[in-house]
């Protein structure tokens, strides 16, 4: 009763910030994001009858396993299971830092997880269940471009992603800036209630969403980079304003952050197709062509508080590991 998962992070060009539902992790809006090939998780779960609590590993420290066995009592309950499980997960990106390891944690330890377990789940239904431990991980499960549906249903049946575009068929290039390794002091989950609580902008951010969703349907549709660009900076940008605005302020970017943003825009101002999005941390992706993929490393690289520079393309779905495993 044993398997091992490999998923990728996503990073959302239309965000998602907010829950209709806390206790189901319900999103308050939908999203559509994109999964990278260069940002991975790789967990291993092994159920094993010899242990009295369930034991967790991350980057090669002991963690508290408090969220993962709420998890895992999910899979146990559909399986029939009552065995407790040793989860080994690591990744080869910071963790809790702005780059959804989150998202591919928790989709790898749902691929895993079901596995070992023998749940025979499809890719919906993964989505489905993924998105119940981490409400980016949903999105996860599959790879290239894809969507994240808010849903109406109360239970949650109806809140799942779906593909939208291969990531063959568009290929893009994503040169994320490390700006801080260390782990942001609020995480996701927290700030989002907060967020809702306080920001007198919350609402408007709401309704908002179904608009910037057909708008970013319609330029992957059409294959158009500047709208597809305009889209997730604006995005990001008014996802930011609501931190700003809650009580207390959510500041999650630092110095070499804001530097970054203005090198990118001086790239556009002179030619350079590029455009940025952030995710709740001080971490900066930059978005472009291909082509254009050296030029814009290069500049972010050279900026003053830049720790390091990754560019990656778009990656596959979450996957099993093991030979045995289908």
């Amino acid at each position: 009763m044993s398997a091992s998962a490999r998923a990728h992070s996503n990073i959302a060009l239309i965000k998602y910030w907010g829950k209709r539902d806390v206790a189901l992790n319900l999103p308050a809006v939908g999203s559509i994001a994109i999964t990278l090939a260069e940002l991975a998780t790789e967990t291993r779960v092994e159920f094993d009858p010899h242990l009295a609590a369930d034991h967790c590993q991350l980057d090669g420290t002991n963690v508290d396993a408090t969220r993962i066995s709420r998890f895992l009592d999910r899979i146990r309950a559909r399986s029939g299971t009552n065995l407790h499980a040793k989860v080994i997960s690591r990744n080869n990106f910071p963790t809790s830092a702005g780059l959804a390891s989150s998202a591919s944690g928790f989709a790898a330890l749902t691929l895993a997880a079901c596995a070992a377990a023998g749940l025979e789940l499809d890719r919906r239904e993964l989505s489905i269940l993924a998105r119940q431990g981490s409400g980016s991980a949903a999105r996860s499960i599959f790879g290239g471009y894809t969507e994240m549906r808010r849903g109406s249903a109360a239970d949650g049946h109806d809140a799942y992603a779906a593909p939208l575009l291969d990531a063959a068929a568009w290929p893009l290039t994503v040169v994320v800036a490390i700006t801080e390794n260390r782990a942001k002091s609020v995480d996701s989950g927290k700030g989002m209630i907060s967020t809702a609580a306080s920001s007198p902008f919350y609402a408007d951010w709401v309704s908002a969403a179904d608009a910037d969703l057909d708008a970013m349907r319609a330029a992957i549709a059409g294959r158009d980079f500047h709208a597809l660009g305009a889209l997730p900076e604006h995005s990001c940008l008014k996802m930011h304003a609501l931190m700003l605005s809650s009580k207390p302020a959510l500041i999650y970017w630092n110095a070499a952050t804001i530097t970054v943003m203005h090198t990118l825009r001086a790239l556009r101002a002179d030619g350079v197709p590029v455009y940025f999005t952030i995710d709740a941390g001080p971490q900066v992706k930059a978005l472009c062509p291909p082509a254009h993929s050296k030029t814009v490393t290069e500049a972010l690289a050279a900026v003053p508080g830049v720790q390091s520079v990754w560019p990656t393309g778009l990656g596959p779905a979450a996957q099993l590991l093991d030979p045995c495993c289908k």
